[in-house]
């Protein structure tokens, strides 16, 4: 099992950011696994979006959104349990770190190849 955190990012349309990993296919939610040094999901978030968006977790915006676990889209043979929050960022998301490529979807309609914790549970509560 591969506990993480996640984040769910809408812009003024309603879309919802995705990223992708370097050498990955699909497209999931950012956030990622917990180091050491963090307190809770919340900082876990604001270190991941930090590191892999170069945006800051806006204070007070966070809201738990589920718990969710699917096969893991990267580690084949894991099962991935997401901690899920819906959460605001200051500062435009880009590119950086571990990530490839970012993507504004519609949660309904992605129009990219997706990770199932993102597609089966997150994006349908959208």
């Amino acid at each position: 099992m591969i506990r993480i955190v996640a984040a769910v990012i809408r812009d003024a349309a309603g879309r919802t950011l995705l990223v992708r990993k370097h050498d990955a296919a699909v497209f999931q939610q950012p956030g990622g696994k917990r180091d050491p040094g963090d307190a809770d999901d919340l900082a876990t978030l604001a270190r991941e979006l930090h590191e892999e968006l170069g945006c800051t977790l806006r204070p007070g915006s966070a809201r738990f959104l589920c718990r969710a676990s699917a096969p893991a889209a990267n580690e084949r043979g894991h099962v991935v349990e997401a901690e899920v929050y819906a959460v605001e960022v200051d500062g435009a998301p880009r590119v950086q770190a571990e990530i490839a490529e970012l993507r504004w979807i519609d949660p309904a309609a992605p129009g990219v190849p997706v990770a199932r914790l993102s597609l089966e549970h997150i994006l349908p509560l959208l």
